[in-house]
């Protein structure tokens, strides 16, 4: 089934406005601008509400991701906002990066309600749950939150540190935190026999593990795939995969998937995930495929 994904309510973050290959986005208190490639229509509001950011990345020449936030006195260059939906409460540390990043792609809300929904449906007593391109860990806490067991992998260390923040925030405990790079770990438990109830990507377009592994999503996603389809337990997983890549179609996604999974899913999604802001646009944010026994 093809669909659509996008965030509920949720008080502490509102995408604004969006154009001119810029977004304007509220998270708590704070309103920040920084660029989007895909908002390539005119913004909804005048220039005054854009003048309102407390913060505005702009882009060094010659680069695609890396810049300078000009920040308002008085605004904090940290601060927690909160996640409520249902029963899962989150908080999160937010921070400006040199990257435009700010440690939350908020327009995953749908998917940390996937997790935590199906984590808590597994037969298992205690789910084992594998996060792999884990980041600030959202996804990770989702899974702790309904009590799964949760190992939680990405190669910068320092993005360990701002998920275990998170998950301190969060009043949650006990994740197992790895340093490593995906392919070979990946690789490593296939070979010790080890299954999982939960698997959870969001691989980058292009990465580094720590000892200088490549990553390239097109030349590796397709293995990476065949090795999950053999750490999942074959009568009780689900599984989650996001793609922020420009040019890769949910078509390519559930090609590859019809190809590596079984098919005796008693749901399965595909598609695309955006965000809309008060001019009711539609801002594409990556695609997704989601599927559980």
């Amino acid at each position: 089934m093809y669909s659509f994904l996008t965030t509920g309510n949720w008080p502490d973050y509102e995408l604004i406005d969006s154009g001119n290959f810029e977004k304007l986005e509220r998270f708590g208190k704070h309103i920040l601008a920084r660029p989007e490639p895909q908002a390539i229509w005119d913004p909804h509001l005048p220039a005054s509400e854009w003048q309102r950011a407390n913060a505005t990345f702009t882009r060094e020449k010659g680069s695609q991701e890396r810049g300078q936030w000009k920040i308002k006195p008085g605004t904090p260059e940290q601060w927690i906002i909160n996640y409520g939906q249902d029963d899962l409460k989150l908080k999160f540390r937010l921070g400006m990066s040199s990257f435009k990043h700010v440690g939350l792609f908020p327009e995953q809300d749908p998917n940390w309600q996937f997790i935590y929904e199906q984590t808590r449906q597994r037969k298992a007593a205690v789910p084992r749950v594998l996060n792999l391109f884990a980041y600030t860990g959202a996804a990770t806490l989702a899974a702790r939150a309904a009590g799964a067991d949760v190992t939680h992998l990405d190669s910068v260390k320092q993005v360990n540190f701002w998920a275990r923040d998170n998950m301190e925030a969060s009043g949650l405990d006990g994740v197992r935190w790895l340093v490593e790079d995906a392919m070979k770990y990946v690789h490593r438990e296939v070979k010790r026999g080890n299954k999982y109830q939960g698997l959870i990507l969001d691989p980058p377009a292009y990465g580094r593990g720590p000892n200088g592994e490549k990553w390239q999503l097109e030349d590796e996603l397709n293995e990476m795939l065949k090795l999950c389809q053999q750490l999942l337990d074959p009568e009780d997983h689900f599984f989650l995969i996001n793609l922020y890549s420009l040019g890769f179609s949910a078509l390519i996604l559930d090609n590859l998937v019809t190809e590596i999974f079984p098919k005796n899913h008693r749901t399965r999604e595909i598609g695309e995930i955006y965000l809309h802001d008060r001019g009711q646009r539609k801002l594409p944010l990556g695609t997704f495929c989601r599927f559980a026994t």
